[in-house]
């Protein structure tokens, strides 16, 4: 079934999560934006002939046309995850075309040049900060230089009344332009919180990726992206960014720039670790949103689900309390799960829910 939606539901194949028990590499740096030059090829120029063969008197102009400039193009692949290539190579110049020949020979077209970026990637005109287009499907295909026209030979320009022209024109240069290239990573579910409350222990429980973990702030510096296996091969996608801390707003901690990144998730899962006082968890569950709304406020009405994780470190009774309050205070209307990312407790069950969750929204989507 193919995917119709930028964010859609329905994933199939490995996506970026990494296999279990793989060998261990070092990770690649996470590059989300990067500015390039494109330059399309210029067009042949036109031919300059006569035919001249014996037995033949006055044969003519037959100058030929040049060949069309090479396209550049911008092609959405699955396999990249990051724009950490455009740090290397800036430049992408496709070929000129070739000049025309005698005999009305044409000049050979230039190939088109295919500019391989991640899923996911706005394209914006550097100069004027115009937004030329957004790859978000599979193979999509984005001209972003066209290339020269070709220039016209001699035969082109012979009429009733100038039997033997001596008149070609040029091939019209190519397009160039700076492009700002923007990454947002595609994903169904995002997962947002504090530091240390669980997100990349989530990610891990339930998907083949492996994001770093350990027991001090800030341990996830990158998104990272899990393919979350369901029943009957489906599959749902789900992005982990680095915490949020009170205060980012302002630049606090890693800022909010990560953010963005979770613009184009169906679902919002907030993880919030249950360990702390109630009064603690409830003061972070507002910080959060606080940060969110300071953030983007479309962001911040995305749809969103709260998770108790860590629940294997708090007592039944007082999770059971905690989960009443926080329905009663904050989010009466907001589905609340309980889980352990150390345990698997409750993992299965959220996971089912999300799936049937995004299911129903795809069909919804479809009508």
């Amino acid at each position: 079934m193919q995917n119709p939606a930028p964010a859609g539901f329905l994933r199939y194949g490995r996506g970026q999560a990494a296999a279990a028990g793989s060998k261990r590499r070092a990770p690649m740096k996470f590059v989300d934006e990067a500015t390039i030059r494109v330059e399309a090829g210029k067009g042949g120029d036109g031919c300059l002939s006569f035919r001249r063969e014996k037995f033949i008197p006055k044969g003519g102009p037959d100058g030929g046309d040049g060949g069309d400039g090479g396209n550049v193009y911008l092609l959405a692949d699955a396999g990249l995850g990051t724009l950490v290539d455009f740090r290397h190579q800036r430049l992408f110049r496709a070929g000129n075309g070739r000049p025309g020949m005698g005999r009305r020979r044409a000049g050979r077209k230039a190939d088109d040049l295919c500019v391989k970026v991640p899923l996911g990637t706005l394209v914006y005109d550097a100069d004027s900060d115009e937004m030329i287009g957004d790859l978000t499907r599979r193979a999509d295909k984005l001209r972003v230089a066209r290339g020269g026209f070709h220039g016209l030979g001699n035969a082109r320009f012979k009429s009733s009344i100038n039997r033997a022209p001596r008149q070609t024109s040029k091939g019209a240069p190519g397009e160039a332009r700076n492009l700002r290239l923007a990454l947002q990573v595609l994903a169904d579910v995002g997962l947002l919180g504090l530091p240390n409350a669980g997100k990349s222990s989530l990610l891990r429980a339930v998907s083949a990726a492996r994001p770093r973990v350990a027991d001090y702030p800030f341990t996830t510096l990158y998104p990272a992206l899990g393919v979350v296996r369901l029943a009957d091969e489906k599959s749902l996608v789900m992005a982990d960014i680095p915490g949020l801390i009170e205060g980012a707003a302002n630049g606090a901690g890693l800022g909010f720039a990560f953010l963005k990144h979770l613009t184009r998730a169906r679902l919002l899962l907030h993880i919030i670790d249950a360990s702390p006082a109630p009064d603690q968890v409830m003061h972070n569950i507002n910080a959060i949103e606080h940060e969110l709304r300071q953030y983007n406020a479309a962001l911040a009405q995305k749809p969103r689900w709260l998770l108790l994780n860590k629940s294997d470190l708090t007592p039944p009774p007082a999770l059971a309390t905690l989960t009443r309050e926080i329905r009663a205070r904050y989010h009466a209307n907001m589905p609340l799960y309980t889980a352990s990312a150390l345990t698997g407790a409750g993992c299965r069950a959220l996971i089912l829910a999300l799936g049937q969750w995004l299911q129903t929204e795809h069909e919804a989507h479809e009508r």
